[in-house]
């Protein structure tokens, strides 16, 4: 991503889910006007920290058919077989499963990583341990997206709670159809995004690469040109 790209990603608009921490900041920096000036840029400092949080740029889709985009932007700190979420009903299976890190830096929006009908979505409580630790994957409160593809594939997104991350959004419905990038969720403060992809799928990244959601190609359906 070239510096004018750069620029364009933290300007962009933020996500709607960010309105009510910004409006909250702008309303503590008014109120510090009044009674004490600290305040006042403790307000705009929040509320500068949650436009940037929050941005959700637009992103450009590959020119290519048949293939997976980074769900979420971030570092990729695993590449390995798994079994996917059991709240969704698959067999055991395992999966190559590619595991994202979004540090508070990273944009949080979540985006289809190919176009699909959403089968099924579960939620599944559980712990707030670091996201970049393996045991994230199982141990963590999570949201697990079944996509199911025009050719009959089964694809499996995963939200996953970090440290911080006390939120957990998702904006997709079952049966609702999305297309290859869409957005359909944001994870605040922090978090995990796995991919499972469909047997025979082999990734095209590596482990310590950073991601960029809806753009970055992760891998392509076998037998695609």
């Amino acid at each position: 991503m070239d510096i004018v790209e750069s620029v364009k990603s933290v300007l962009s608009p933020p996500h709607k889910a960010g309105y009510p921490f910004i409006a909250g900041g702008l309303a503590v920096a008014v109120l510090g006007l009044f009674v004490w000036q600290p305040l006042a840029w403790v307000g705009v400092l929040f509320t500068l920290f949650c436009l940037y949080f929050f941005r959700d740029p637009d992103r450009i889709l590959p020119p290519r058919a048949n293939v997976f985009v980074a769900p979420a932007d971030g570092l990729v700190v695993s590449i390995e077989q798994a079994v996917p979420p059991a709240e969704l009903g698959l067999t055991s299976a395992p999966r190559t499963r590619v595991a994202i890190f979004l540090s508070v830096l990273d944009v949080h929006v979540n985006r289809a990583p190919i176009a699909g009908t959403v089968e099924k979505i579960a939620y599944h409580p559980g712990l707030f341990l670091s996201a970049a630790e393996d045991k994230a994957s199982d141990d963590n409160e999570r949201n697990a997206l079944l996509l199911r593809l025009p050719t009959g594939e089964d694809v499996v997104v995963v939200q996953i709670a970090g440290l911080i991350a006390r939120r957990i959004l998702c904006e997709a419905r079952e049966g609702q159809t999305l297309a290859a990038g869409e957005r359909f969720g944001i994870i605040r403060f922090g978090s995990r995004t796995d991919l499972y992809l469909p047997e025979g799928c082999a990734p095209l990244i590596a482990v310590g690469q950073r991601m960029i959601g809806g753009e970055t190609v992760i891998a392509e359906l076998p037998g695609a040109a």
